[in-house]
């Protein structure tokens, strides 16, 4: 089945998909064998692998080598984190059309003006609601698949405050967005009018440390939420363990120290998957 026709179907599905955050080709390939039937390509941790705060500072380009990358390693629905379209309509338009040529099955949209930031931290500023909705327009104009998946976030609660940004949601539903996804809630009373007054798909955001409380898996189900991605919790992990080797390396030369939380050597070439590899090139 094709990876959009399955996204199709976990949005009609009743049941919550929890997104994990990847990166890189190795992240995807854990999420894929931890059993995960969807998975969130993260901006944020995209540029912070390059080694960039999140806040715009990639080019197209370099996050779509990174999406390659990740599509190639996955078995699964990809959803990508496509920002602010990197532009006006017309970059909106050509990201897209990128974007669903990588082979994602579907990407969001945010409304923050260009170039953006992280959805949980300060001092973020908005475009227009007209403009936002031309966005969301042309997206779904420029979709070869009619099965791709084009999501448009809002983060008016931290601009606008909650009203406006239902307000907005309602408007980019209207305007054809296939899921809505409003960002930063902070409360969980907000959490809940999003489920109760947005009639459409819904995605939410949460990981600890953010500005959205946790709630459980079981609740947000049953709200109707459908998707739930965890965007940074991979890499945060990976840059402890990480922190914690180099430590151990600057002060003891070597790590030993740190073998019961690195795996093996040979547990890794399985991961990865060397003798898959070294038996294509036997002749």
């Amino acid at each position: 089945m094709k990876p959009t026709r399955q996204l199709r179907q976990y949005l009609n599905d009743k049941k919550l998909y929890a997104a994990p955050g990847v990166f890189d080709g190795l992240s995807t390939l854990l999420a894929v064998q931890a059993g995960f039937s969807l998975l969130y390509a993260s901006g944020g941790a995209i540029a912070r692998a390059a080694g960039y705060p999140d806040l715009g500072l990639l080019s197209v380009s370099e996050v779509c080598y990174r999406l390659s990358e990740i599509v190639e390693a996955s078995t699964v629905p990809v959803i990508a984190d496509a920002d602010t379209g990197y532009g006006n309509g017309l970059n909106v338009a050509r990201t897209v059309r990128t974007f669903e040529r990588l082979g994602v099955a579907g990407l969001h949209l945010e409304d923050q003006e260009f170039p953006k930031r992280c959805g949980h931290l300060e001092g973020k500023s908005l475009v227009g609601t007209d403009e936002m909705v031309h966005k969301i327009k042309v997206a779904k104009d420029s979709v070869q698949d009619a099965d791709f998946v084009i999501i448009a976030r809002t983060d008016a609660i931290a601009v606008e405050g909650f009203d406006a940004a239902i307000d907005r949601a309602q408007c980019y539903i209207e305007a054809g967005a296939d899921m809505i996804f409003v960002e930063a809630p902070t409360t969980v009373e907000q959490i809940q009018k999003i489920a109760e007054t947005l009639n459409a798909p819904k995605l939410i955001n949460m990981f600890h440390g953010g500005k959205t409380p946790m709630v459980p898996v079981e609740i947000l189900a049953a709200l109707g939420y459908q998707v739930m991605i965890i965007p940074s919790d991979l890499q945060r992990a990976a840059i402890y363990a990480m922190q914690q080797t180099l430590q151990a390396i600057q002060e003891e030369g070597n790590s030993q120290r740190c073998q019961k939380e690195m795996v093996s050597f040979n547990d890794r070439e399985k991961i990865i998957g060397t003798e898959h590899y070294l038996a294509i090139d036997k002749v």
